[in-house]
């Protein structure tokens, strides 16, 4: 069960109709299509910010689920 797996939307952010906000890797995936890349390694080098907006929803996803904050766990440093 990951975000990527499972689709987590905040339910609170959802309405009829509308596409709400969601805790995948869409900013990756986004990023890859607008590439000339066939899919085969090696795969190219990622922008700063296609890291850092798949890792923040990661980190929301994380934190909405769990009621943890993911700097306090342990294993992360410099979050």
């Amino acid at each position: 069960m990951t975000p990527d797996s499972s689709r987590f939307w905040p339910a609170d952010e959802w309405t009829p109709g509308s596409t709400p906000p969601s805790f995948d890797k869409q900013p990756l995936r986004d990023h890859l299509e607008t590439l000339d890349w066939d899919k085969t390694p090696p795969p190219p080098v990622l922008p700063a910010e296609v890291i850092d907006a798949s890792r923040e929803r990661y980190v929301t996803a994380y934190e909405r689920i769990t009621s943890l904050r993911f700097a306090d766990w342990p294993g992360v440093s410099g979050a």
